[in-house]
């Protein structure tokens, strides 16, 4: 899991990450107090590399947090949306 860019952001970002193998990947952003404010993506995806932009115009200015679940890993990684 890469760190997003551009960070900060307004209003869309582009998070990058890679796979091993093909699997299930679960991309779930976080508010500041932990609270899940939205499903980036979950779906299968192919191994390698993979980008995806995310559009945030529909939340407020703070700080973020993106969290990538695939098999038994987890990452976590912090952005910042400002308007």
């Amino acid at each position: 899991l890469s760190q997003n860019y551009p960070n900060p952001f307004n209003p869309s970002t582009t998070i990058e990450f890679s796979l091993p193998a093909e699997g299930n990947v679960k991309l779930v952003l976080f508010d500041a107090v932990g609270e899940e404010v939205d499903v980036i993506a979950s779906k299968d995806f192919s191994a390698g590399n993979h980008s995806i932009n995310y559009n945030a115009s529909n939340l407020p200015s703070g700080v973020y947090f993106y969290q990538l679940r695939y098999a038994d890993f987890i990452q976590t990684k912090k952005m910042m949306l400002i308007k």
